[in-house]
């Protein structure tokens, strides 16, 4: 009777720890979370939408602003794009301090609500401030009526509207992706899967959000309905906050780790005032401590790898530590578990990854630019009807939903198939190296379209919108190389860098992502610069002049393309050098894998 009560006791207690998460996730009320009620696509796709629905309101604001800035408040080109180059900047700056609140203290749900709270006050004071204050008259703003003058407050609340947009998307933005992530235990076969595809359908999500504001509200804002634009995008982040707060009691957590900042400067510190020690061989004679117990707050232990062995000297047990340890003392700056040191190691691993990603954001940025200067200069008028050529990036939303369902559904179950020893398709590394080869040929296929519209084109017009006879329809290759890339590189980015950061800096991973691309505005913006200043000569307008017939804006193209494949080469050097994170009580061969650039 007594064994089979034992037998019993077992038994329950491996249920209860099937039904309950391995990863360190916690329910709302701080208890381990359990599979069946909590997390999950429930809560996956609560998320899905409300990105979506936060997408649309922040690009109904953002891809219209020069226009707003120009028509509405009468600045004039240089200084309106000037204005939105620094309020898209502020963005990801503030999406570093989004991460960094979420990481540190407040953690991903709490500052998702937070951040999003702050949106929503944005867009409604920027909403009323252009209905009762800026739209003066009424109708004015669209390419004929022109508003008149505005006082020094209005101006001043309008930019304060504007900025608190920038603070509540920029906090919000790169934590809500991994808070999605959280929803999915990566120790579990099934959910590991679903956490994989959720980053597939967030950025589908994301490209669906911008597209009904790149061109339903983007047509209201540019015929002057800038207030019921702005509404529009008022009410869709208010019904994205709404639908956050609805699945509060479904959501995962995993809890914050504390200030990074402090735990990266005891490793340094610590290894830095036992440089001249020489290290034992034996990495199990380490200081480490339990999970519960270290400066991470109780998350995964990151197992010790032999990279940066230098680091290793901060987890070293000195003959003072150890005395130190007799009488009860335990000092951060001079002693580190494994698991701190390891956090470390991660992070510099990722650097070389990341600033490689750089270069593809400047191709990504052309699209938004350049590439809708060049449709300009084509044929816009197709059957009495003039296609705005800011709306050709319609073709490279498409791109993205097309490509992402060609690849979960028939790619990646095709390389899983061919590979002999794992049901893993292609890893995250693989998939970015894929993305920047693609990256290559949209830039060719930009350069090839300017060559030939060049040789249609009317060199000596001033105003030279539709100056060409090739048609802007001729760009769409262009837009689809650039949403197939995409697919492959920034939601292999996303994967990546959720995947193979500690668990006290996932939101930190996530904003590299999103720094990434600010920092490839930035670069883009000083190559132009200097090919311009190289390229312009005394009877020579420069490769991007004014007027565009009398450039060489195909060159500008082709350079890309060339300074992509100087990346790619030291990308794939870099990729094969990497290795990946590895947490306790995760299968090294699984991890092995998705670090790897080799294996296919």
């Amino acid at each position: 009777m007594a064994c089979s009560e034992v037998c019993k006791e077992v038994e329950l207690k491996e249920e209860q720890e099937e039904a309950c998460t391995k990863d360190g996730t916690i329910d709302w009320h701080g208890q381990t979370a359990i599979k069946a009620k909590s997390g999950q696509w429930t809560a996956g796709i609560i998320i899905l939408l409300n990105q979506g629905l936060a997408t649309l309101a922040f690009f109904g604001v953002g891809v219209n602003l020069v226009l707003f800035l120009t028509r509405v408040l009468g600045q004039n080109n240089a200084d309106a794009a000037n204005n939105v180059s620094k309020w898209t900047g502020t963005v990801y700056i503030f999406s570093l301090v989004g991460a960094f609140l979420s990481d540190s203290y407040w953690g991903r749900y709490k500052t998702c609500a937070i951040f999003q709270v702050i949106f929503v006050i944005g867009l409604v004071s920027l909403s009323l401030s252009s209905y009762l204050f800026l739209i003066k008259p009424k109708g004015c703003g669209d390419e004929e009526t022109k508003c008149g003058s505005h006082s020094g407050f209005e101006i001043a609340l309008f930019y304060l509207s504007i900025y608190l947009v920038a603070l509540g998307n920029g906090g919000y933005q790169p934590n809500i992706a991994t808070f999605g992530a959280d929803q999915f235990d990566e120790n579990d076969l099934k959910e590991g899967h679903s956490k994989v595809a959720f980053f597939s359908y967030f950025y589908l999500a994301l490209n669906l959000g911008s597209l009904f504001s790149n061109t339903i509200l983007g047509y209201f804002e540019d015929e002057g309905m800038w207030a019921l634009g702005f509404w529009v995008s008022s009410g869709s982040a208010l019904a994205a906050l709404v639908l956050f707060l609805a699945g509060t009691t479904r959501y995962r957590h995993f809890k914050p780790s504390g200030n990074p900042l402090s735990r990266f400067s005891q490793v340094l510190v610590a290894a830095t005032k036992k440089c001249n020690i020489d290290m034992p061989l034996d990495a199990d004679s380490l200081f480490d401590v339990d999970g519960n117990d270290s400066s991470i707050n109780g998350n995964r232990k990151i197992l010790h790898t032999n990279e940066f062995k230098f680091l290793d000297k901060a987890a070293y047990i000195s003959t003072r530590d150890i005395d130190d340890q007799k009488k009860g003392i335990y000092t951060p700056w001079r002693l580190c578990p494994v698991t701190q040191v390891e956090e470390v190691k991660c992070i510099l691993r990722l650097l070389p990854i990341w600033l490689c990603t750089i270069i593809y954001s400047v191709v990504f940025t052309q699209m938004a630019s350049l590439f809708v200067e060049q449709g300009a200069a084509m044929k816009v008028i197709v059957l009495n009807f003039r296609i705005p050529p800011a709306s050709m990036s319609s073709f490279d939303i498409l791109s993205v939903a097309l490509f992402i369902f060609l690849y979960r559904r028939i790619l990646d179950p095709l390389v899983s198939r061919l590979r002999k020893k794992s049901s893993r398709g292609l890893t995250e590394l693989q998939r970015m190296g894929i993305g920047l080869i693609i990256a290559i040929l949209a830039m060719v296929s930009a350069g090839i379209v300017e060559c030939y519209r060049l040789k249609y084109a009317n060199k000596d017009c001033i105003h030279c919108e539709g100056s060409s006879s090739l048609s802007i329809f001729w760009q769409v290759p262009q837009y689809a190389f650039i949403g197939a890339s995409e697919v492959f590189m920034y939601v292999g980015q996303l994967e990546f860098f959720n995947a193979q950061t500690p668990d006290g800096l996932k939101s930190f991973g996530s904003a590299l992502c999103m720094t990434s691309i600010s920092l490839g505005n930035y670069v883009s913006s000083l190559l132009v610069t200097m090919v311009m200043k190289i390229s312009t000569e005394d009877h020579m307008p420069g490769w991007i002049p004014g007027n565009l017939n009398k450039g060489h804006l195909d060159r500008f193209y082709f350079l890309l393309a060339g300074l992509t494949t100087i990346d790619l080469v030291v990308y794939i050097a870099c990729a094969r050098w990497y290795k990946c994170i590895k947490l306790e009580g995760k299968g090294d061969e699984n991890d092995d894998e998705r670090g790897s650039f080799n294996k296919v």
